[in-house]
């Protein structure tokens, strides 16, 4: 017999479900939802730089965040307001600087940038430790960070993308985020985690791992619509199905390449 072809580099399985009182399909990237993927931010993670920079510990906060709305940013605003000078690095420079957020001469709602990077985002050697200052707050009120952070902050790496059909039919894909997705700039980022096998090492998948933020972002019927169906897929892998193959999932491809 002879070998199967390799699969294009970067080949995802999709699986999609009619909603049953909406003109929506849900669509799933099942190679990445099933996959170990999980945010290594302080653990070997390089950073959206231009080149490798672990030591700096920004994780995907070079850049700041852009806020989708005015609640995105309201609501960021309010949780600001909750944290104390033991928590967020900046907090005493925001306030100077009249917050946290600021407008761009495009209109846009940014979060500043201190010294190259997210104001929210603590530094190595603050004594609170590095990392979200939002992130941090929400888990020590016993809160999900999710409701806390701006909204592309708490989505990465998942991303929804929406379009609708000739028919009225709208497609609602649930995908990870890739580097075309932070726009013309992600092209010159030196490492993406989505791309690299060193994030690939969790023990739980990621549908599983990020269930809160799937289900804030398509809702519990779709969810438990691809539950059911990868979890009943993976009760039959190793065994036949009824045509002599055997059932199982398309790696992710930065597992093909290692």
């Amino acid at each position: 017999m002879p070998t199967p072809p390799e699969p294009p580099d970067d080949l995802h399985e999709y699986v999609g479900f009619d909603a049953p009182d909406e003109h929506r399909t849900w669509v799933f990237d099942v190679t990445f939802l099933l996959s170990p993927w999980r945010c290594i931010y302080g653990h070997g993670c390089q950073g959206v730089l231009t080149e490798p920079a672990p030591e700096l510990e920004q994780g995907c906060c070079s850049y700041g965040a852009h806020f989708v709305d005015e609640d995105d940013a309201n609501a960021v605003l309010e949780a600001a307001g909750r944290l104390t000078t033991d928590q967020w690095q900046h907090g005493r420079l925001a306030v100077g600087r009249g917050g946290p957020i600021r407008r761009t001469k495009k209109g846009t709602l940014v979060t500043r940038l201190v010294d190259g990077a997210c104001i929210f985002l603590n530094r190595p050697g603050f004594p609170g430790g590095a990392g979200c200052a939002l992130h941090r707050g929400a888990l020590e009120a016993d809160e999900r960070p999710l409701d806390w952070k701006p909204d592309v902050c708490w989505q990465l790496p998942l991303r929804l993308v929406e379009h609708t059909d000739e028919s009225g039919q709208v497609i609602s894909t649930l995908r990870e985020w890739k580097r075309r997705d932070w726009g013309a700039g992600g092209l010159e980022f030196h490492w993406w985690c989505t791309e690299a096998p060193d994030a690939f090492v969790g023990a739980t998948p990621v549908y599983a791992a990020l269930r809160d933020e799937i289900v804030e972002l398509v809702g519990t019927w779709a969810y438990d619509r691809f539950v059911e169906h990868v979890e009943g897929r993976v009760t039959v892998r190793g065994s036949t199905n009824g045509h002599g193959r055997t059932e199982q999932h398309l790696p992710h491809p930065a597992l093909r390449r290692r």
